[in-house]
């Protein structure tokens, strides 16, 4: 019995140590759906700037080879052809240019665990609690004696040596 004792502290110590470690530790259930969620932010976040990036590369095209285009944004930079005619108004604001909205940026953010010493320290502590309470059983339950003097305690009928008179 005294080994089953052993195993069974080692065993719940153990059992302690691999919940912790799966439930809030390092490599857990809960890290791993920290990090998939970020991973899915930044999923959304490239797909965003792929967009962006080719709308950007079909205006890149149309600058470079389409006349119209650049003549449009010649205009909006104060060009004038040489046909044309400048008029000079003043009072009005400027004309906005395109400013394109490439997201906020995403910093990365360490995942929340219970780091592995303290879930090791925590089953450690476990076990010997669990050790504690079979010790403590067996010494309660007369199983443990430490006095080796002390006399054993006769049950049943008593029997007395008397002198005869």
């Amino acid at each position: 019995m005294k080994r089953a004792k052993y195993l069974f502290t080692i065993i719940s110590a153990t059992l302690a140590y691999v919940l912790l470690s799966v439930t809030v530790g390092q490599n857990s259930i809960k890290c791993f759906n920290q990090m998939e969620e970020q991973r899915r932010i930044i999923s959304k976040r490239t797909d965003d700037i792929q967009n962006i990036n080719s709308e950007l590369q079909l205006e890149l095209t149309a600058l470079q080879f389409d006349k119209a285009v650049i003549a449009a944004y010649a205009r909006r930079l104060d060009y004038v052809s040489d046909d044309e005619k400048l008029v000079k108004i003043t009072g009005l604001k400027p004309a906005q240019t395109a400013l394109y909205d490439t997201g906020t940026v995403l910093r990365h953010e360490e995942p929340e665990f219970l780091p592995e010493k303290y879930c090791k320290m925590i089953g450690l502590f476990f076990g010997f609690l669990t050790f504690m309470v079979l010790f403590l059983y067996d010494l309660n339950s007369g199983n443990i004696v430490f006095d080796k003097n002390k006399k054993p305690i006769v049950t049943g009928v008593p029997v007395y040596d008397l002198p005869q008179i």
